[in-house]
């Protein structure tokens, strides 16, 4: 049996990952290990993330954290990827466990099949559900299944229901060939629908999501668009203007940009200057240079603030690095609790050519930190304070006091 005990233990929380596949007793006493390290006396929030070799086993292994960490609020999810403290384990792990003690946090957990999810019609209706108002939620943590789930359409409610109240999270990733992934919520194993739990109280959920990219040429304002069409930039044919960005790029920004070319819509196109984590970023599917349309995996509008944007490894390096400076300098030394981190299935090793870069650059930053998370099939995360699924995107949620907010 192999297992890794501990990881990473911070002020108020510890982590630590599990490698022994199934195995009753010796769960149990790790579990019972990992509980005996963590620095406070009471645990608040367990959060679980495992990998497919536990599908099986998920119930029995939920009810033995449960019970050895004696955890009063359990959730989480399956991914194919689990990150502890400063590891990232793209294969190997079974299982990783984050205890947090938060200091007059009050937790509220739900979730919600498909069907639910599929009938329910406006934001009014998500309120009355979780009989929660936007006043007595700081911040969410939420857990989806990727196959089943019109994100989407979903997401637009939420974000009416709870305006500017930060959700963390993602899609959960598992067997893809069988379509099954998983989300937890205490004992309960779901292979469908979402797991929700509200931070309220004296604990509030700050955010860092880098989406990787770094914006080219200049800003343009859409001109014309039709579903997920740009048809004009400028008043110019969309294609042109992306060919005549690309080819006033020096020839070594060319070699960076091929295939690694993204569309950046800016959130709010009445800001002067425009910066990384100012867009939401999304795939540029494909262009036409007859009609000189462009496809994105968005629906933009007319008027509009565009600008081309590159993804690759040191652009995103360079941006979570920046983000992360960012907010421990917002902090200001106010504690930090604990946290959850989501990154893409494509960012790792993949992206990197090295395992462990946003996590160990999250304890770089602001460790130690009691961190855990998942490799997810799409993260989920505040861009201007409003709610977006993401894609190649490492989406952070530290938890803090409620008294000290970061700027968003």
């Amino acid at each position: 049996m192999r297992t890794t005990i501990g990881g990473m233990q911070g002020s108020h929380g510890v982590t630590g990952v599990w490698k022994g596949g199934w195995n009753e007793a010796g769960l149990s006493r790790w579990a019972d290990s990992l509980r005996s390290q963590s620095p406070q006396s009471g645990v608040t929030l367990g959060l679980a993330f495992l990998a497919p070799s536990l599908f099986a086993y998920a119930e029995e292994v939920l009810e033995i954290l449960r019970v050895h960490g004696r955890i009063p609020c359990l959730a989480g999810c399956s991914g194919v990827g689990l990150i502890s403290g400063a590891n990232e384990f793209e294969q190997g792990a079974d299982l990783v466990l984050g205890l947090h003690h938060l200091p007059g946090a009050t937790l509220k957990g739900f979730h919600f099949n498909t069907e639910e999810i599929e009938a329910t019609e406006d934001a009014a209706a998500w309120v009355q559900k979780t009989g929660l108002s936007p006043k007595q939620v700081n911040g969410w943590l939420i857990f989806a299944s990727p196959f089943d789930l019109n994100g989407e359409t979903w997401l637009r409610q939420w974000n009416k229901a709870y305006p500017g109240i930060p959700a963390i999270g993602g899609l959960a990733s598992g067997d893809f060939a069988a379509q099954q992934s998983q989300v937890y919520f205490n004992g309960e194993v779901h292979e469908h629908g979402l797991v929700a739990v509200a931070l309220c109280g004296d604990v509030t959920l700050e955010t860092v999501v880098s989406q990787g990219c770094t914006p080219i040429g200049q800003s343009w304002t859409i001109t014309r668009a039709d579903r997920n069409f740009i048809l004009g930039i400028g008043n110019r044919p969309a294609y042109s203007v992306l060919m005549e960005t690309f080819e006033s790029l020096t020839l070594e920004e060319r070699k960076k940009s091929q295939n690694n070319l993204f569309v950046g819509l800016a959130i709010d196109e009445y800001q002067e200057e425009l910066q990384c984590g100012d867009f939401l970023v999304r795939n540029l599917l494909g262009g036409d240079p007859k009609n000189g349309t462009l496809a994105i995996g968005a629906f933009p509008r007319a008027g509009q603030t565009l600008q081309f944007q590159r993804r690759d490894s040191e652009t995103a390096d360079a941006e979570l690095s920046a983000l992360l400076a960012r907010a421990r300098t917002n902090l200001g030394g106010q504690p930090i609790y604990g946290g959850c981190l989501t990154v893409c299935n494509g960012r790792g090793s993949r992206l990197f050519g090295a395992p462990n870069h946003d996590a160990g650059l999250v304890q770089e930053q602001l460790g130690p930190i009691a961190i855990t998370g998942f490799f997810g099939h799409g993260e989920l995360g505040p861009v201007a304070q409003q709610n977006f699924l993401h894609g190649y995107t490492a989406s952070l949620g530290l938890f803090v006091p409620k008294t000290k907010s970061l700027p968003r």
